[in-house]
């Protein structure tokens, strides 16, 4: 396939003829950080970076984002971009802009724009091309100025640099107020939690004392299957619900559907679960998720379902724990305490039926759980749709990033003024 009219092939790809595809060394000053045993160290003064401080989602890299300042040494202007030389955090492909003059750690590099290149074009386009691509792959990973200078680079007028930049960091602007918004949704939703799972809280319509109530009273547990991941096959008639699932899931219910599937002799004698069926797993890498469980729904027929590996499979009393509350049984702190308590192990925490049969929590009736799940789970579904809509925006970004950082969207007049 031939050229788009008013293209040129250059070793950065099709570009716009208007476009340079200059070598990247051309238009920066190439800066390694060294050793803080050269700097003298202060309780104020400039700041010094490392390579953790590049997992700041910002931007920008100020004196806020890093606990270190020295007062002398070989500093880096501001403006100057920053990323992983050396490493494992290379792949990372971390990226940032240095708001003040700072200090850099012997593992990082920083790139500063010199004959009127656009810092944030700069940015976005290290980001996009993903300098980890060329790094040495020794034992120890490696960027160095041998890969930086001779990097075809795609180069166009300042005037289009600063409209692409502008045109992403408004997209950037867009996720971060996303982020901001998820992270208070998740906050009220923890906090709603905290309130209306202890009684603290009561919903309109619903009065009167909890009353205390043995699980084990009310549960029968069901038979589960052993089996790895490698045995399970992409297609078949019987899912199966493995415990890596469950604590993968960040929802208190997951679906049938999301299932891989065992095969069929292999599940033979086991049980079968049904929606409302409460799945924990039984062992865990932290306390915290010694409680983590999910409930089962949206089984539909005929699929069928067994439980796997390290899980524990409990079916409990409809007229006692009620459909949609089950899963929300994992928060209860009285339940999750008691779990933790019993759990055994030192680098795997393990739980089993006995300790959650043994556990004994107050718990209001199935009318006031229904209410109580209603409004949990429709902040998880305002929730789920706001991670949907900041993941289609970041998919979004990535597009534009693609298009407009090798010109084959335009957001300017052609021709303009070289730098």
């Amino acid at each position: 396939m031939g050229l788009k009219p008013g293209y040129k092939q250059t070793e950065a790809g099709p570009l716009p003829k208007d476009w340079d595809a200059t070598r990247l060394g051309a238009f920066v000053k190439i800066t390694s950080g060294a050793s803080p045993s050269l700097f003298r160290f202060s309780g104020s003064g400039i700041p010094y970076f490392k390579v953790e401080q590049l997992s700041n989602s910002e931007k920008y890299l100020s004196a806020t984002d890093t606990p270190y300042q020295f007062e002398r040494g070989d500093t880096v202007p501001a403006n100057s971009v920053v990323f992983a030389k050396r490493g494992a955090a290379i792949a990372l492909n971390k990226v940032r802009i240095l708001k003040e003059e700072s200090f850099m750690d012997t593992n990082l590099m920083a790139l500063t724009p010199q004959g009127g290149l656009d810092c944030e074009y700069l940015y976005y386009a290290l980001a996009h091309i993903g300098l980890w691509r060329f790094a040495d792959t020794t034992s120890v990973p490696q960027i160095n100025n041998k890969h930086v200078k001779p990097l075809p680079f795609p180069l166009p007028c300042p005037d289009e640099q600063k409209a692409i930049a502008g045109a992403l960091a408004d997209v950037d602007a867009l996720l971060e107020g996303l982020d901001r918004l998820i992270g208070k949704k998740r906050d009220i939703k923890q906090a709603a939690m905290q309130q209306l799972l202890t009684g603290q809280t009561r919903l309109p319509g619903f009065s009167g004392e909890w009353k205390f109530v043995r699980l084990g009273d009310h549960v029968t547990f069901l038979r589960n299957g052993v089996n790895s991941r490698a045995e399970l096959l992409p297609e078949g008639s019987v899912r199966y619900l493995h415990y890596g699932d469950i604590h993968a899931s960040g929802a208190t219910h997951i679906a049938a559907r999301d299932l891989p599937f065992l095969p069929s002799a292999k599940a033979s004698r086991l049980d079968r679960l049904r929606d409302g069926d409460l799945i924990f797993a039984d062992a865990s890498e932290d306390l915290e998720g010694v409680s983590k469980s999910v409930e089962l729904r949206d089984i539909g027929d005929p699929v069928e379902v067994v439980s796997g590996l390290h899980t524990i499979a409990a079916r409990f009393d409809k007229a006692v724990l009620a459909d949609g509350f089950k899963g929300f049984l994992q928060y209860i702190p009285m339940f999750a305490a008691h779990l933790r308590r019993l759990a055994a192990g030192t680098k795997v925490y393990a739980t089993n039926r006995a300790h959650v049969a043994s556990a004994e929590i107050p718990l209001p009736s199935t009318n006031e759980q229904r209410a109580i799940a209603k409004v949990l789970s429709d902040m998880d579904a305002e929730l789920a749709a706001l991670d949907a809509r900041r993941d289609k925006t970041r998919n979004l970004k990535q597009a534009m990033m693609q298009e407009l950082l090798t010109g084959k969207t335009r957001l300017v007049p052609t021709g303009g003024a070289r730098v």
